[in-house]
């Protein structure tokens, strides 16, 4: 039988996605999907490139054949941390199963931004080592220049949009109503996880006493060759790799070859003043989230 998921992680990017993701897999009334981030509703963000096609699942039936592995009695879920950001996003889910549940995962956009910055470098999309050098070359970015090579979904290049959470939020709220959205902060989150998580599960109406294995997953890497990254981007070398993989296992060698070609990296601090000016920047989103979820994150998101 052909299920659409009943739960949907749906952002925001390096806001503890793959550890709620991870843990929720490990409860026995949930069947996660076995590929974390289809991006298959998104389809805004897809340009229908052959290089967007890595990130992009576009065909229905390989989409739902994710959950094909589920039991009746269990829950199907998957993650894709572009949903939150994507304007098409959550009416296509709604579209497809207007009783899911959605999990939103917020964090200090500031941070979050420079963390993500620092993962679209690792995985080719971006190639302005500097944040503050790829924050001033959104104008450009966005009239069709300076992009890099390789980059997948270029919107999210757009970095202070990415980081505007409030309109994304309530984009949910008002396609899904407030009882259906379920909103973690990072900062919660990582102070009391087991809560947190059990939060989660409430929500989702399984077993709430359930403990997973509180384990850190997705720390920062850099690459060990960006050369060898960017070659392996190649359009013929992607093709000659799914001719080999079957979609079943490219999971687990992309996850093979991070390991290989990466090595644990520690970011320098961001720039203080830099943290500043894009901090105000955002400053009347981050107050409108406030009004949105009841909470000072003025004071929170310091």
């Amino acid at each position: 039988m052909e299920r659409y998921p009943d739960y949907l992680i749906v952002g925001a990017p390096r806001s503890g996605t793959t550890f709620m993701f991870d843990y929720l897999g490990e409860h026995p009334q949930i069947h996660n999907s076995s590929l974390k981030e289809p991006q298959f509703f998104a389809t805004d963000l897809d340009s229908g490139s052959y290089l967007e096609s890595m990130t992009f699942t576009r065909d229905r039936a390989e989409y739902l054949a994710l959950f094909s592995g589920a039991r009746p009695d269990q829950l199907t879920g998957e993650a894709s941390t572009w949903y939150l950001y994507s304007r098409d996003a959550a009416a296509n889910i709604h579209a497809a199963n207007p009783d899911a549940r959605i999990i939103a995962m917020l964090r200090h956009p500031v941070q979050m931004l420079y963390s993500l910055h620092g993962r679209r470098l690792f995985a080719g999309s971006e190639d302005l080592p500097d944040f503050a050098d790829a924050l001033d070359a959104e104008a450009d970015r966005r009239a069709g220049r300076r992009i890099p090579e390789r980059a997948r979904n270029v919107k999210a290049l757009y970095y202070r949009d990415v980081g505007r959470f409030g309109e994304q939020v309530e984009r949910y709220f008002d396609t899904f109503g407030r009882d259906r959205v379920h909103v973690v902060l990072f900062e919660d989150f990582i102070r009391d996880p087991a809560s947190a998580y059990r939060g989660v599960l409430e929500f989702l109406a399984v077993d709430a006493e359930f403990r997973p294995s509180f384990e850190v997953v997705n720390a920062g890497a850099e690459r060990r060759s960006q050369r060898l990254q960017q070659a392996l981007l190649a359009p013929r070398v992607i093709r000659a790799a799914r001719i080999v993989f079957p979609p079943r296992v490219r999971p687990y060698v992309g996850r093979a070859w991070d390991r290989i070609n990466s090595r644990p990296q520690k970011r320098p601090p961001l720039d203080p003043q830099v943290a500043a000016s894009l901090r105000a920047e955002l400053l009347p989103d981050i107050e409108r989230l406030g009004k949105l979820l009841g909470r000072d994150l003025v004071s929170l998101w310091k």
